[in-house]
């Protein structure tokens, strides 16, 4: 059975997403530990306190949601938790749906009452 060679375009995105990735990595290292070393280790939100052992645990959030923007007073950075981070994204995009700061213009409330004549359908058939 023949072997499948990788083609050269698959060799360039790996090399393409591999890069991407350290330089993604070598960003985060940089503005953690600066965050790290201003802010105490507990979390903002749930006032969870950290160590070394569960350190790994508290992430750095950016208040603007814009990764590339990390001044070194650390004034766009917050420490939270896990589970708080995860919140505190998953409100960011619920907020366009439910017409909140994020999403700009609010759309229009649904104006269809599903259970209107419920009433009137569970009436006895004379």
């Amino acid at each position: 059975m023949p072997s499948k060679k990788p083609s050269p375009n698959n060799d360039k995105l790996d090399q393409i997403v591999a890069a991407a990735r350290r330089e993604r990595d070598q960003r985060e290292q940089g503005y953690r530990e600066q965050a790290l070393k201003l802010y105490p280790w507990i979390c903002g939100r749930c006032s969870r306190e950290f160590t070394r052992a569960n350190l790994h645990e508290l992430t750095v959030h950016h208040r603007d949601h814009n990764h590339d923007n990390n001044p070194t007073d650390g004034s766009n950075w917050e420490l939270l938790c896990l589970y708080c981070h995860d919140n505190e994204h998953a409100r960011y995009l619920d907020e366009p749906i439910s017409g909140g700061a994020a999403g700009g213009k609010s759309e229009p409330a649904a104006m269809h009452s599903p259970f209107a004549n419920l009433k009137d359908l569970l009436k006895p058939k004379s």
